[in-house]
């Protein structure tokens, strides 16, 4: 079962989300949006095949989540920025793990 559909779909994803650097709310807005529509795939990708795609949903979205969670918590700019970059490298993880997967699966 081919998923090009979706693979592209997460590399646009991985694009847009690479591109962001500094913290403010516009990024913020933008990975938490990135973070939705990742999750909404890896939901679809588990269900149609779970015993390829359950360890992301499970260990990769945890990650995503706990690094968003770091940033809404943090108090300073530097801690903010800090999160941020982690909650970053969390998600273009996922991406790149969950589209090796796509392709491995073809």
């Amino acid at each position: 079962m081919g998923y090009k559909k979706e693979r592209v779909k997460l590399e646009k994803l991985a694009e847009k989300v690479t591109a962001l650097d500094l913290f403010n709310q516009q990024s913020l807005k933008a990975m938490d949006d990135a973070h939705e529509q990742y999750s909404h795939m890896v939901r679809i990708l588990k269900n149609k095949k779970p015993d390829e795609f359950t360890s992301l949903y499970q260990i990769e979205l945890q990650e995503i989540k706990a690094g968003r969670k770091a940033v809404k918590e943090s108090e300073t700019d530097e801690s903010r920025q800090e999160n941020f970059t982690r909650y970053k490298t969390a998600m273009l993880t996922a991406l790149e793990k969950t589209i090796q997967a796509i392709i491995d699966s073809i």
